[in-house]
This record gives structure tokens, sequence and C-alpha cells, in this order.
């Protein structure tokens, strides 16, 4: 995703650790889900590009459902969700560019 290659990915992992580590990169907006409202919605909404599924929570069955749900949301684009998305772009945005408020670890 990072080097464009890739619109959207799903990770898994034992827990939420991994979506704490993938939100901390450029552009990433990730997720653990473990209901189909929640894959859908996320990307519907908040343009969620990365799933992230706790393996020892989700079963099969039901991470084959987040997937599928996940894999066919498409975002939006209301006015109310574009705002929200530029809101969080604009936070991403001052962070990396290490602005007041946000420490940055160098």
């Amino acid at each position: 995703m990072l080097a464009g290659t890739a619109d959207r990915g799903i990770v898994l992992c034992s827990g939420v650790g991994a979506s704490v580590a993938a939100n901390k990169l450029p552009g990433i907006r990730a997720a653990v889900c473990h209901d189909h409202y929640s894959a859908r919605q996320g990307v519907e909404h908040d343009d969620m590009n990365v799933l992230c599924l706790g393996t020892r929570v989700v079963g099969v069955e039901l991470a084959v459902d987040l997937v599928t749900a996940f894999a066919g949301a498409r975002f939006t684009g209301e006015e109310r969700h574009v705002r929200r998305l530029g809101k969080v772009r604009n936070l991403e945005s001052r962070a990396l560019r290490g602005q007041e408020g946000y420490a940055r670890d160098d």
C-alpha cells in the first residue's frame, strides 16, 4: 500500500497491536473488526483501508464474512464522510511535519 501496489490490506494478528502499529504508517487507516457492520461501515464512512483480524478472537466463518464485507464495501464520498476523512488526513499531515502538539521520536 505504501508503495502504491495495493489499495487495501488485511492483517492477521493475535490482537490489537497490529492495528496500532499499522496506523502509525502514513495513509493507513486500520481497524480491528469483529462484526460485519464494522468491517463494512469502516470502509463506507471512514475509508478504512486495512482490516485487522485477531486470529485468537475471530473464527474462520466470521473471518470470511468480515473479509467479504470489507472487500465489497466502497467509501461513500458523502460530504460528512469526506469532511471526516479530511480531518484525519490533516492530523496525519501535522504529525508527519512535527507540528506543535505532536511529539516526534527521531
